[in-house]
């Protein structure tokens, strides 16, 4: 299997009512994904059969996923309005979904928990994993031999995506200052991986454009 990092458990914690900061972070890591990112992914991915999307938050991508048509089993450790919360990704033995698509939180080494969980459990469906990261995390030292040991089959750079603490937009400090890539592994996949460079701008859409017009730029797979 990879070498990434053990999966931790993780405790449920009440989501306060306020955000407020601990440190760099949030409480419960929640910075909901703006639809243009899962709408730029959808451009250049397949994805044929059902999706898990196993840190839904408050739905940012599984709705995105759904209003293309695709099939979405929805979960969370917390409760945040939107699909089955008190669920422990990281202690799942079986895979719901046959592809897991996801923002994982990042605190405490979790996105990599995150990135062994998924590959584990896609393992048994033959599925893809797409995984939308920070872009620091490609060039860590402390994570290269495990990028070289379980390469993913595409990196797609997605520019000017801000991730909003608790999905509120504000002026944003210099610590968070993101850059965000999807980086998607397949079952079948060897050798170095594909790059490409994807521009959120041209993934948002009024809503009177038919969301069966979004999807029209070049598909990798």
């Amino acid at each position: 299997m990879t070498a990434f990092a053990t999966p931790r458990a993780r405790t449920a914690q009440a989501v306060p009512a306020k955000p407020f900061r601990i440190g760099n972070r949030i409480p419960n890591e929640f910075y909901p994904t703006p639809p243009e990112a899962t709408r730029a992914l959808l451009s250049v991915e397949q994805f044929d059969g059902t999706i898990w999307e196993p840190a839904c938050g408050d739905g940012g991508i599984a709705k995105v996923l759904a209003d293309h048509g695709h099939a979405v089993v929805s979960t969370d450790l917390y409760p945040y309005g939107y699909g089955d919360s008190g669920v422990d990704f990281l202690r799942e033995r079986e895979a719901r979904a046959r592809h897991i698509v996801t923002n994982p939180p990042y605190g405490r080494g979790l996105a990599d928990d995150f990135i062994e969980r998924a590959l584990a459990l896609t393992a048994q469906t033959g599925g893809k994993v797409a995984m939308l990261i920070n872009l620091a995390a490609l060039c860590h030292p402390s994570r290269t031999d495990q990028w070289r040991t379980r390469p993913p089959a595409s990196i797609y750079a997605i520019d000017d995506i801000c991730c909003w603490p608790d999905g509120y937009e504000r002026p944003a400090p210099t610590f968070f200052t993101q850059r965000y890539c999807w980086v998607v592994w397949t079952q079948d996949h060897q050798g170095p991986s594909a790059f490409w460079w994807l521009s959120s701008a041209e993934f948002r859409v009024s809503v009177h454009r038919s969301s069966s017009s979004i999807c029209t730029q070049r598909r990798f797979s």
